[in-house]
């Protein structure tokens, strides 16, 4: 049941050094193609890095991705804002919740595949997203969205999160 991937999914921050399966990066990647998209315009594209020298170097630049020293992957997701520009305006704009839903979808079928995942936002850090950009030569009018470690997992974070009555309100 998805329930229980999603309650057992964590932000894993320690990795083993076991690289992930060519197939498994393509069924994750799969997966991310499969988001819902506004006006299904599909605005991301996907950069995966098993490079042990620029997955140092992007922990090295983003405040918050030191794991990246021991993931194995490194799964970027960049946006693709002119995808969305139409004569109408209609989908204008909603290149962050779509690149959201792709990330999500990664983190569901990386946990199922039993590999950890930990996703660190880029984008709207103007700093980061920069750092980000000319690390791995992303052109000026795309826009790096987040990164995700991705690997075998070296440690067991406790659960966390639950389920909230009091922050659900039922109109009927």
């Amino acid at each position: 049941m998805i329930l229980e991937i999603i309650k057992t999914r964590r932000s894993i921050r320690k990795f083993k050094s076991t690289p992930v399966a060519e197939e498994k990066i393509r069924v994750m990647l799969e997966a991310a193609m499969l988001a819902p998209s506004a006006c299904n315009t599909r605005p991301w594209r996907f950069i995966a890095i098993t490079s042990r020298e620029k997955l140092n170097q992007l922990a090295e630049i983003h405040p918050y991705a030191k794991m990246l020293k021991t993931a194995p992957l490194c799964i970027a997701i960049v946006a693709l804002p002119k995808t969305q520009i139409r004569d109408d305006g209609l989908p204008e704009g909603f290149f962050p919740q779509d690149c959201g839903a792709a990330t999500q979808n990664i983190l569901l079928q990386a946990e199922a595949m039993d590999l950890g995942t930990c996703w660190c936002g880029v984008y709207p850090k103007e700093g980061t997203q920069k750092a980000v950009s000319d690390t791995l030569k992303i052109p000026d009018d795309e826009i790096p969205f987040c990164l995700i470690a991705i690997g075998e997992r070296d440690e067991s974070p406790n659960p966390r999160g639950k389920y909230e009555e009091e922050k659900v309100t039922h109109i009927r």
